[in-house]
C-alpha cells in the first residue's frame, strides 16, 4: 500500500571527482576492513561543509584526510593525520570541528592544517565513535556518538557541548544516530537512526532536557538515511545511503522530491552551497564524487504541491 504520492525526481550531476593522485592504492585502513569488510577502498568522502571563502571541506574517513574543494572543483588536501574523521562543520569563529570517530571531537586550524582533541571522552568513559553534529545559533554543539549500535545494540547517544563547555548526553538509546539537524526555531532537533531506517523528532525543552521524542518518518531499503539538511520552509532533506537517493521530506513527513544520484548509492551527506546556497552538494562516498543538485523552487512552493 502507498502511502503517499510518487515523489518528484530531482536530478544531479557531477561536481568534482576525487583526483586519482589522491586516491589510495593497497592500503588497507582498519576503518575499512571493519565497516566495508572485502571491498578496496581509496576513499571514503563524508562531511560536506563550506567555509566563508565558498570552498567546500570534506573528510576522507578511513584514512585520515581533509579536503578542501574550491568553488571551480579544484581539489587541495587540507590536512592529513592519525584519525578517522567523519563529521565536519565550521563555527563561527571559523575552526572548523570535526566528529573523529577514532579520536572524538577535534578542531581543524585550516590556515595551518593543525588538528587538536577538543573532547576526548564523555566525562571519564570513551565515545563509541563520533558520526555527525550540527551547531545552533547560541553556539551549542549537537553531536552523535554512533560506534557500532544498531537494533541488537541500541545506545547510541546523542550529546551537547554548550557553548559553555558543559556536555549533556540527551539520548542513549539510539540505534546507530548519524546525522543531525535543527528546524527553523531550534526547539527541535531530528536524528537520523541509520540502523532503524527511521528519523526520530527530538522536541528540546527550555530547561536543556528532551521530552515526547517520537519518530518523524521511517524509510525502507537501502541501510539508512545518513546525513541531513533543513532546507526552506521545514522541509527535510536526508540522505539515503544504500538507496542512491536523498529524499526532500515536508514539515509533515511527506516524500515530495527524490534527489537522484547519477553516480553510485553511497549518497552520505550534503551542504547547501553557491552563489545563492541553494543549490545542494552531495558526497557519494563510493565512488568519491561531489555531486550537486540545484533545488527547483523554494520551500513554500515546494509543499504548496501537496
Amino acid at each position: 500500500m502507498n502511502l503517499f504520492s510518487s515523489p518528484q525526481i530531482i536530478t544531479t550531476e557531477v561536481f568534482s571527482e576525487m583526483p586519482a593522485r589522491y586516491r589510495k592504492q593497497n592500503q588497507f585502513a582498519v576503518w575499512a576492513r571493519v565497516n566495508r569488510p572485502g571491498m578496496e577502498l581509496n576513499s571514503f568522502i563524508e562531511g560536506p561543509s563550506f567555509d566563508r571563502a565558498g570552498n567546500l571541506y570534506i573528510v576522507d574517513i578511513p584514512y585520515g584526510r581533509i579536503f578542501r574543494i574550491t568553488p571551480e572543483g579544484s581539489w587541495q588536501l587540507a590536512t592529513e593525520y592519525d584519525g578517522e574523521p567523519n563529521g565536519l562543520k565550521f563555527h563561527q569563529d571559523g575552526r572548523a570541528f570535526i566528529c573523529d570517530y577514532k579520536n572524538g571531537l577535534m578542531t581543524l586550524d585550516t590556515a595551518s592544517g593543525k588538528v587538536t582533541p577538543l573532547l576526548e571522552r564523555a566525562l571519564t568513559e570513551g565515545f563509541k565513535g563520533l558520526n555527525d553534529l550540527i551547531f545552533a545559533s547560541n553556539g551549542d554543539l549537537y553531536f552523535t556518538d554512533q560506534g557500532h549500535t544498531g537494533l541488537h545494540d541500541p545506545v547510541g547517544h546523542v550529546y551537547r557541548l554548550s557553548a559553555d563547555g558543559n556536555l549533556d548526553c540527551l539520548l542513549d538509546n539510539v540505534p546507530s544516530p548519524n546525522g543531525l539537524v535543527l528546524n527553523a526555531a531550534q526547539n527541535v532537533l531530528f536524528v537520523a537512526a541509520t540502523r532503524s531506517n527511521s528519523i526520530w523528532r527530538v522536541p528540546l525543552m527550555a530547561d536543556g532536557g528532551v521530552t515526547k521524542v517520537g519518530i518523524f518518518a521511517y524509510l525502507s531499503g537501502g541501510i539508512g538515511p545518513d546525513g541531513m539538511a533543513m532546507y526552506a520552509a521545514g522541509n527535510l532533506i536526508v540522505a539515503h545511503v544504500g538507496m542512491g537517493c536523498a529524499w526532500l521530506l515536508s514539515p509533515k513527513g511527506e516524500p515530495l522530491y527524490r534527489i537522484q544520484s547519477c553516480r553510485g548509492d553511497g549518497v552520505t551527506n550534503m551542504a547547501f552551497g553557491g552563489a545563492d546556497e541553494k543549490t545542494l552538494f552531495i558526497t557519494e562516498s563510493e565512488t568519491g564524487t561531489i555531486l550537486k543538485a540545484v533545488m527547483p523552487e523554494s520551500g513554500a512552493q515546494l509543499y504548496s504541491h501537496m
